[in-house]
């Protein structure tokens, strides 16, 4: 699958500083140390049944920021995200709207494309959709059959299901506790009431063919289609190794996606943890309400920008909140990242501008500490301030330094 044009990042002088992220199964903030042949990240992406949200843009912004980080430290990045291209929610809406599923898949993801673009995020490296991987997932899910970590339902229906007893590790990513993890698992796309498992919070692995729905071969297994869980799992592995850096998502993915996906890893691989690091952004709520598809109260980047509004101030909106906080879009925070953007970018045209050198080194001892965005925001604040106050002797770099500063490290173009 394609992914999008990334931008041109800017070379900055000197070395980032080493990042440290808030890890969710360790419960604290810890220095992430990439591993040879270099720092490598699993971010899930998209399933491709509506545009491109707000919860959507923040969380694959805070990842956008990991990578910038890595860039400016000489560190190699190795990028992974997929696109859930065929599952419940697509073929759901596909239905309701008497439409092709597949057209609706490669409209929305096109769109996707589209917004994350225009955000200037940088692109994955391996940008794969779950219906391309399908042969993978067939080998992987029968070998966890071979192996005695799946089971078939007796029921006829086809279905197999990942045994989570075959995971003693089950559990350490989220903390949860059976009776939040079984709420939870109702709540994402489990079927925890489902009769024939041997345990409620077994996940599905390959979902028999049903009729009237898509169904892919499996000598094995049977006709039918993968679970979102594995499939995850199997993309990481195929293209990162045995093990990652970072796997991020948004908080709701941490029970059951991310606890059963590294169940899955672990299980193929005998090495764990599967990732070094769990990072989980917060949500975008609107109007106090968590944004959500089911309650319809959601604001989408490619609206946005047709209503015009400009993207950087759109990025710098979601940056002016730290990534893990849920947070609230409102007409005041729209208002704020527009007018910041606009001082921004004036200060920058002022030829006496104030040495940028400081703020470089600011800028990246902030988000290197757990991607501090309010307070980097507020040293380029103050830097813009002092530029339009004329308070500085003149410095022919300044501007050009702090131009390619808050593009390489925040994204955002003035």
């Amino acid at each position: 699958m394609e992914s999008w044009i990334g931008p041109q990042v800017p070379k900055l002088p000197g070395s980032g500083q080493p990042l440290a992220l808030f890890d969710s199964a360790r419960r604290s903030v810890q220095r992430v140390r990439p591993g040879p042949p270099g720092g490598s990240m699993y971010v899930c992406g998209i399933t491709p049944y509506d545009a491109t949200h707000l919860g959507h843009a923040a969380t694959m912004i805070t990842f956008d920021l990991i990578a910038r980080l890595w860039r400016d430290s000489g560190i190699t990045v190795r990028y992974a995200q997929n696109v859930t291209d065929i599952d419940d929610p697509l073929l759901e809406r596909a239905a309701r709207d008497g439409e092709d599923w597949i057209v609706l898949g490669m409209r929305e993801t096109a769109l996707f494309r589209e917004d994350m673009e225009s955000l200037r995020l940088l692109p994955p490296d391996f940008y794969v959709g779950a219906v391309e991987t399908i042969p993978k997932i067939v080998d992987t899910v029968s070998s966890l059959l071979a192996d005695g970590a799946a089971y078939r339902l007796d029921d006829g229906s086809g279905d197999v299901y990942f045994d989570i007893a075959a995971a003693p590790r089950f559990g350490y990513v989220s903390h949860f506790s059976r009776a939040q993890m079984l709420a939870f698992f109702a709540e994402r796309g489990g079927d925890p009431e489902r009769g024939g498992k041997r345990d409620q919070l077994d996940p599905l692995l390959w979902r028999g063919a049903r009729e009237g729905e898509p169904a892919w071969p499996g000598e094995v297994l049977g006709p039918g289609r993968p679970g979102w869980h594995v499939e995850c799992a199997v993309i990481a592995l195929d293209r990162l190794g045995e093990t990652i850096d970072v796997q991020g998502g948004g908080n709701d993915l941490i029970f059951p996606h991310h606890e059963c996906s590294a169940a899955h890893a672990e299980r193929l691989t005998g090495q764990a943890p599967f990732a070094s690091h769990y990072v989980h952004t917060g949500m975008i709520g609107l109007a106090g309400e968590k944004m959500s598809k089911s309650k319809g109260n959601l604001a989408f980047v490619s609206r946005l920008r047709a209503d015009g509004l400009d993207p950087m101030a759109l990025r710098l909106a979601l940056l002016a909140g730290h990534y893990r906080q849920d947070r609230q879009w409102t007409d005041e925070v729209r208002k704020v990242a527009e007018q910041r953007l606009a001082r921004w970018r004036a200060a920058v045209a002022v030829a006496a501008a104030p040495a940028a050198e400081p703020l470089l080194a600011g800028v990246r001892e902030r988000l290197a500490d757990d991607l501090d965005t309010p307070s980097a925001l507020r040293l380029v604040d103050e830097w813009a301030d002092a530029a339009l106050a004329g308070e500085s002797e003149a410095d022919p770099a300044a501007a050009e330094l702090l131009r390619g500063t808050v593009d390489a490290l925040l994204g955002v173009k003035l």
